[in-house]
C-alpha cells in the first residue's frame, strides 16, 4: 500500500476582493503528523480549505493520496439535526434497520455493503473521544445536536471525519472549546493516526506531539523536522544569529561613515594646501595644473571608494535586518487597575447556575483564579453569575466571541467610546501599546483577524472608565496564533488587577501566573491542585 501524502504545486489563490493569499506556493507533506504554524492572516485555514476542496485555486494544483477528511475551525451545526446525520451514517443505519426487520431491499444491501458494524464503530469512536456520558449506546445516535455542548459538538464532528477512515486528515484548531479530558482523548487519536495528518493549532502540547512543523510565512512553506519545541529552538538560534549579524552590520555602517568623514577631511586639507601653493606660485603653472588634475582624480576615486563601502555596508544591514522577525511586545502600565492585598473583590453566596447547582465564591486581592472543569459544567454561566451578582470593584468581561465592538467603527472609535474622557492622543498612545500604531488603529473592527481582535478587545476594556480591577475571561486563547498568544500572556502578566479565567490551555494558565485553581464539576465548585 502506497504511503499517504499531499503535494502543492504552483498554488495560487486570490480572494474575490482582489486580496492575494498564495502566489506559486509549492510544498510536499508526507505521512506522519505535521503542525502548520504561522501568523494570524497568513493563510493557514485558507490552505486547509484548498486542500480539502472547499475552495478552488486560481491556478496550480493540490494532489493527495487517499481519502481526505477535514475538521474546520468554526463548527456551526443545525441543533435540530440528529447525531447520525452529522456522522454521515443516517442512510446506512436506515438500511441496516430495514434489513434487520426483514423489509430490506437490494438497494439497502447495496448501501450497507461492508458497513454492517457502522453503529458499533461510531459508538466506539465517540466513547474513545470521551462522549460516553451523552452517547451511551446506538440508540443515542438518534439524539439531536442541540443537546450537546460546544466541545461535544467538536468531538462529534471529529468522529464524523474519522469514520471516513481517511488517509489524509486536516484539523483546524481542533482543541478549541475542549476540556482537559477531551483534549487528552484527542491527543491519543492524533498519536494513533497512521496517515498524513496536518494540524493548525496554537495548542503547544498538541504541537509538541508532531513529527514535523510546517511554517507558513510570507506565502511560503518551510519545513522543520521535530516537534514544536525543536522548531522554536531552531528559530531562536536563527534569530540570535540574525541579531548578531545586524549588530555587526550596524557597527560596519558606522565605521564606514567615520572613514568617509575622515577621508573628506583629508581631501579638504589637500585642496586647501593645493590652493595655497597655486596662489603662492611656488611651482611652474603647468606643473601645478597637472598636480591639481591628479589630486582631483585621486580625490574622486577616494570619495567614490568610501561612498561605495558605505552603500555596501547599508545593503548588508538591510539584508541582515530582513532576517529578524517582528518580536514586538504588548505592554500595559495601568496603575488604576491595581488591587491591593487583602482587598475584597468578589464575595457571593449561593450563586444559582442553570444546572441547578448553588455555589459560593470569594476573591481577595490580586488573585489569579483558573476556573476549570468538563465541557457543559457551567463555567461560562458561573462567570455571568459573578458579574450579575455585582463584584465590589469595577470589572470587565472578555467573552469567547470577543463581541465587545461596534463592528462598523474603527478600533480607535471603539476605544474612544469606552473612555469618553480620554483625549485622542491618550487613546492612540494606549492603542500603540497593544501594537495598533499609526493608521493601524483606524481599521474597521469587522476586518480584524483573531489575534488583532483579541488585542483590540483587551485594549478597549482596559481603557474603559472606570478602569477594571477584575477581569473575567472566557477561553481567551481560542483561535489565536502563537505570537498573539504570547501577546496576551505578556499583557496579563503586567495587569495589576484580579483575574478569573476559564481556559483548558494548561500552559497558558501557568504562564499568566495562576494563584488558585477551582474546578466546577457535578459536585459543585472546589479547590484543586495545579494540573
Amino acid at each position: 500500500m502506497a504511503q499517504s501524502y499531499l503535494s502543492l504545486s504552483d498554488l495560487t489563490f486570490t480572494w474575490p476582493d482582489g486580496q492575494p493569499v498564495f502566489d506559486g506556493l509549492d510544498a510536499v507533506i508526507g505521512s506522519g503528523r505535521t503542525g502548520l504554524v504561522g501568523l494570524n492572516g497568513s493563510g493557514k485555514s485558507t490552505l486547509l480549505r484548498l486542500i480539502a476542496g472547499h475552495l478552488h485555486p486560481d491556478s496550480g494544483s493540490v494532489a493527495t493520496h487517499g481519502e481526505v477528511a477535514y475538521l474546520p475551525q468554526n463548527i456551526t451545526l443545525d441543533p435540530t439535526l440528529r447525531v447520525d446525520r452529522i456522522l454521515g451514517i443516517a442512510d446506512v443505519r436506515a438500511s441496516l434497520h430495514r434489513i434487520e426487520s426483514g423489509a430490506g431491499t437490494s438497494a439497502d444491501f447495496d448501501v450497507a455493503q461492508s458497513r454492517w458494524d457502522i453503529e458499533e464503530r461510531a459508538v466506539s469512536t465517540l466513547h474513545r473521544l470521551g462522549l460516553e456520558r451523552v452517547l451511551e449506546s446506538a440508540s443515542d445516535l438518534d439524539r439531536t445536536v442541540g443537546t450537546l455542548s460546544g466541545g461535544e459538538t467538536v468531538l462529534l464532528s471529529l468522529t464524523a471525519q474519522l469514520l471516513k477512515e481517511p488517509e489524509v486528515l486536516l484539523l483546524d484548531e481542533p482543541t478549541n472549546n475542549l476540556d482537559t479530558e477531551s483534549r487528552s482523548r484527542l491527543y491519543e487519536v492524533v498519536q494513533r493516526f497512521s496517515g498524513t495528518l496536518l494540524v493548525v493549532s496554537h495548542d503547544r502540547e498538541l504541537l509538541d506531539s508532531m513529527d514535523s512543523i510546517a511554517e507558513l510565512r510570507d506565502g511560503r512553506i518551510r519545513m522543520f523536522g521535530g516537534n514544536f519545541s525543536a522548531y522554536r529552538e531552531t528559530i531562536e538560534a536563527e534569530q540570535e544569529t540574525a541579531r548578531t549579524a545586524v549588530r555587526d552590520a550596524r557597527n560596519d555602517v558606522e565605521k564606514q561613515k567615520r572613514e568617509l568623514a575622515e577621508a573628506r577631511i583629508k581631501l579638504d586639507r589637500r585642496k586647501r594646501y593645493g590652493q595655497k601653493m597655486f596662489e603662492d606660485k611656488r611651482e611652474p603653472r603647468a606643473a601645478m595644473r597637472l598636480r591639481k588634475r591628479q589630486a582631483q582624480e585621486s580625490a574622486g576615486k577616494l570619495r567614490n571608494n568610501h561612498l561605495g563601502k558605505v552603500d555596501e555596508a547599508r545593503e548588508t544591514l538591510t539584508e541582515a535586518a530582513s532576517a529578524l522577525r517582528d518580536d514586538r511586545e504588548v505592554r500595559i502600565d495601568l496603575p488604576d487597575t491595581e488591587v491591593h492585598s487583602g482587598q475584597q473583590v468578589v464575595s457571593v453566596r449561593g450563586l444559582s447556575l442553570v444546572s441547578g447547582q448553588r455555589v459560593s465564591l470569594d476573591v481577595v486581592g490580586p488573585e489569579r483564579i483558573a476556573l476549570v472543569g468538563p465541557n457543559g459544567a457551567g463555567k461560562t454561566t458561573l462567570l455571568e453569575a459573578v458579574v450579575a451578582a455585582g463584584p465590589r470593584v469595577p470589572s470587565k468581561t472578555l467573552p469567547q466571541r470577543l463581541d465587545v465592538f461596534d463592528e462598523s467603527q474603527s478600533v480607535a472609535e471603539n476605544a474612544a467610546a469606552a473612555a469618553p474622557h480620554a483625549s485622542a492622543e491618550q487613546i492612540r498612545a494606549h492603542l500603540a501599546r497593544f501594537l495598533f500604531r499609526g493608521t493601524d488603529s483606524d481599521v474597521c473592527a469587522s476586518t480584524l483577524s483573531g489575534g488583532e481582535r483579541l488585542r483590540a478587545a483587551l485594549a478597549t476594556i482596559l481603557l474603559a472608565e472606570p478602569a477594571p480591577r477584575l477581569l473575567l475571561m472566557d477561553e481567551p486563547t481560542n483561535n489565536l496564533d502563537l505570537p498573539s498568544l504570547a501577546h496576551l500572556t505578556q499583557a496579563l502578566r503586567s495587569y495589576r488587577g484580579a483575574l478569573i479565567v476559564v481556559s483548558h490551555d494548561r500552559q497558558f494558565l501557568h504562564d499568566v501566573g495562576i494563584t488558585r485553581w477551582l474546578a466546577l464539576t457535578g459536585e459543585g465548585l472546589r479547590a484543586c491542585p495545579s494540573p
